[in-house]
C-alpha cells in the first residue's frame, strides 16, 4: 500500500475520537540536531506545519539542548495533557521505553527505533533501499568510478545508509570505488558541518565526484564542499536539492513529514504498533524536481525505476544491515 493510501486509511479512525480526545493538543520533540537541520528534523518540522496550515490548530514542540533533557521533555508533555507526543530519532528508545508505562492513556509516536508498549506507535523506514536507489545514481553518474558517502554518528542504522548505498552503486558500476567516513562517534557528529566539509574534500582528492551523506545538519557542510568543488552531492531525509541548486544530483527523500502530518491529524487515536515503510510503500525513494531534472538523464531514469521495481517485487533484495552486519559490498 502507498504511504499516501496508507495515510488515508488511518485517517478513518477520527470518527471514533472522543470529544475530550479531540481537544488533546499533540506535541513533537525534536532531536539534537534542531528543527531548522534542513533535513530529518525539518522534515518533521514540516509536517507539523502541514498539519497546523490545514487543521488551524497549533502544536507543542520542544527542541533539545542535551541528552539529559529526553525524559524530562517526555513527561513535561504528557503530563501536560499532550496527546499524542511525537520523537524525531533512535535516541528516543530508552527514555521513552521509561516513560510511556508512567502515561498508558497518552499516545506516543517514535521515528526510526521499535518501543514494545501497547501506548507507542513505532515508524521505521527501509533506509537501505532508498539509498540502494540513491547509489545506483550515482553509479550511473560518476566520470571517475569513486563516490564517497559521508555518514553522522557511526550506529547501525547510519551502515544501514552506507551498506545500501554501496550496493547501489556496485550494481550499476561493479569496477566503482566507494569512499566511506563516519563524521563520529557522539550525538555531536550530526551537527558538525565544518567536519563534514573536511571529509567531504578528503573524498574529492582521493577522486570521489559523487558524495552521498546520511549526517543530519552535518551533511550542510558536505553539500557545501562537493559544491563548491564542482561535484555532485545526494541529500537526505528531506529534499535538500534547492540547497545548491545543480550541484545536488538527488536527495534520498524519507517521509517522515508525512509521519508527523498524520500523527497530528488522527490524534490520541493512532493505532499502535510497528510500521515499516520502504519503497513498496513510498516511504522512502528519490528527490527529482526542478532543480536537478536536467542533471538525471532519460535513459538513467528508466534505468532507476527498472530497478525500484525489481526491489518491491522482490527480485532484488537490499541488504539490511540493521539484520545483518556483514554487508555483501564495501
Amino acid at each position: 500500500m502507498k504511504i499516501f493510501q496508507w495515510f488515508a486509511a488511518v485517517l478513518s479512525v477520527l470518527a471514533a475520537t472522543s470529544l475530550t480526545q479531540a481537544m488533546a493538543k499533540p506535541a513533537i520533540i525534536y532531536d539534537l540536531a534542531g528543527k531548522f537541520d534542513k533535513s530529518y528534523n525539518e522534515s518533521a518540522f514540516s509536517g507539523a506545519e502541514a498539519w497546523k496550515a490545514k487543521s488551524g490548530s497549533d502544536y507543542r514542540e520542544i527542541e533539545l539542548q542535551s541528552q539529559a533533557q529526553r525524559e524530562q521533555a517526555l513527561r513535561r508533555l504528557a503530563g501536560a495533557g499532550n496527546n499524542p507526543v511525537v520523537m524525531t530519532g533512535f535516541a528516543f528508545q530508552t527514555s521513552l521505553s521509561a516513560v510511556a508505562p508512567e502515561f498508558p492513556d497518552t499516545k506516543f509516536v517514535i521515528i526510526d527505533s521499535v518501543v514494545d508498549e501497547p501506548n507507542v506507535r513505532s515508524v521505521i523506514f527501509k533506509e537501505h533501499e532508498g539509498s540502494f536507489l540513491v547509489g545506483y545514481l550515482a553509479g550511473l553518474t560518476t566520470k571517475t568510478d569513486v563516490v564517497g558517502f559521508v555518514g553522522g554518528m557511526d550506529i547501525p542504522l547510519i551502515r544501514r545508509f552506507a551498506c545500501g548505498y554501496v550496493q547501489g552503486v556496485k550494481a550499476a558500476n561493479p569496477d566503482s570505488k566507494v569512499i566511506q567516513n563516519m563524521t563520529g562517534n557522539e550525538p555531536s557528529a550530526w551537527n558538525d558541518p565544518v567536519k563534514g566539509g573536511e571529509l567531504t574534500k578528503a573524498q574529492i582528492a582521493a577522486g570521489a565526484d559523487v558524495v552521498y551523506h546520511a549526517a543530519g545538519g552535518t551533511g550542510v557542510g558536505v553539500l557545501q564542499a562537493a559544491a563548491d568543488a564542482g561535484i555532485y552531492g545526494i541529500g537526505v531525509d528531506a529534499n535538500q536539492n534547492y540547497i545548491h541548486p545543480g550541484s545536488v544530483l538527488t536527495s534520498m527523500i524519507k517521509r517522515v513529514d508525512l509521519i508527523v502530518e498524520e500523527s497530528f491529524t488522527v490524534g490520541p487515536d493512532i493505532p499502535s504498533g510497528v510500521f515499516a515503510l520502504g519503497l513498496a510503500e513510498d516511504g522512502v525513494g528519490y528527490a527529482l524536481d526542478d532543480y536537478n531534472k536536467d542533471l538525471i538523464s532519460g535513459a538513467s531514469k528508466d534505468k532507476v525505476a527498472e530497478v525500484r521495481q525489481q526491489v518491491i517485487a522482490g527480485d532484488l533484495m537490499v541488504h539490511n544491515y540493521t539484520d545483518d552486519d556483514n554487508c555483501p559490498v564495501n
